[in-house]
């Protein structure tokens, strides 16, 4: 299991009304640091870069510890790191956590819940539910969760939604203090949940938007359920390295339909360059053809304004998990 200052870092002020400031290991009296878990899904090509993004978001003043689900069809060079770096799924409750956060994984499956390792992961879900101040589930983890624990049902779109959106806050919440009232949010995924099946349930939207749906979400407990079916941890450039992957997914004949560009991400002239490849792609359709994608210096993306919020709300995610264990210390 890999701790914070440990080698393998390199991978990888906000307050509940602007009144309960994050830990600071400096405080007169300082608190015990928080204990946050990652449950890395990832695929192995996204692997090390996912714990590099919630490395930096999650930040160094707390300690941060990855934990993978054996289950997850794994090549022998992801398997050898986590090996080296990451202990099992079953190590989850000895390790004294006080929250987690859970990736998805690419789904290989027709149904989440056929998936080799979703019985593995529902067990994971159910202990976070009583053994954590608060889990959160980015994007496929959070369509697995709300279909394990309440049978929501994601719905396959025609098009991928892949782009930077505009998300509204739909509420007041301790998430989203000191942001503005709508933020840029990276998206990337074939599926979405039904806004009015997640309100029948008993979740409540925090941001949403009016291209794309629902962005934000939780769910009340005995530990707070987050919920994300965007990507606030992407690194500038990941939407891009995704369109390159989908774009070869096609010319191999792997994937059925050319992607579309990201939207609201590109350059103008990044895109202008792009769309005249994936004309050609779209002609002369062909693995060879992968070679002469245009270079990511000559198709820059805009500069990431996502970025800002982004660390905002996991600010202000750690310190609601340390107001709320320092409320439930105080009640043992």
């Amino acid at each position: 299991m890999l701790e914070h200052g440990s080698s393998a870092a390199a991978y990888g002020e906000a307050s509940l009304a602007e009144t309960v400031p994050p830990p600071r290991s400096e405080a007169a009296n300082p608190a015990p640091r928080l204990r946050i878990g990652l449950l890395n899904n990832m695929p192995d090509t996204a692997l090390v870069q996912t714990e590099r993004q919630f490395r930096r978001l999650i930040g160094t003043e707390v300690d941060l510890s990855f934990f993978s689900l054996a289950s997850v069809p794994r090549g022998p060079l992801a398997r050898a790191h986590l090996d080296r770096f990451y202990a099992p799924h079953t190590a989850l409750a000895a390790a004294g956590l006080d929250a987690l956060v859970i990736t998805g994984s690419e789904p290989k499956a027709a149904r989440l819940d056929e998936e080799p390792y979703y019985a593995d992961f529902t067990e994971v879900v159910d202990w976070a539910a009583q053994g954590t101040v608060s889990t959160l589930f980015s994007c496929l983890a959070a369509h697995a969760a709300v279909l394990h624990l309440d049978r929501i049902e994601r719905r396959p779109m025609a098009t991928k939604y892949s782009g930077v959106y505009a998300c509204a806050a739909s509420g007041v919440h301790p998430l989203l203090a000191g942001m503005a009232p709508v933020m840029p949010v990276p998206h990337s995924r074939w599926n979405d949940l039904p806004e009015f099946e997640l309100a029948a349930k008993g979740y409540t939207v925090l941001r949403r938007s009016e291209d794309i749906g629902v962005d934000l979400f939780v769910r009340e407990g005995a530990s707070l359920m987050v919920f994300l079916q965007g990507h606030p941890e992407y690194e500038t450039d990941t939407l891009a390295r995704e369109y390159r992957r989908d774009i070869g997914r096609f010319l191999d004949g792997s994937r059925d339909t050319c992607p579309a560009l990201p939207e609201n991400y590109y350059t103008d002239d990044a895109a202008e360059r792009l769309e005249a490849f994936a004309a050609l792609a779209q002609a002369e359709r062909a693995p060879a053809l992968h070679a002469d994608f245009p270079a990511m210096d000559a198709t820059p993306p805009r500069p990431a304004a996502w970025q800002d919020g982004a660390a905002r709300l996991f600010r202000n995610w750690l310190a609601l998990v340390a107001a709320n264990r320092a409320l439930r210390m105080a009640v043992a």
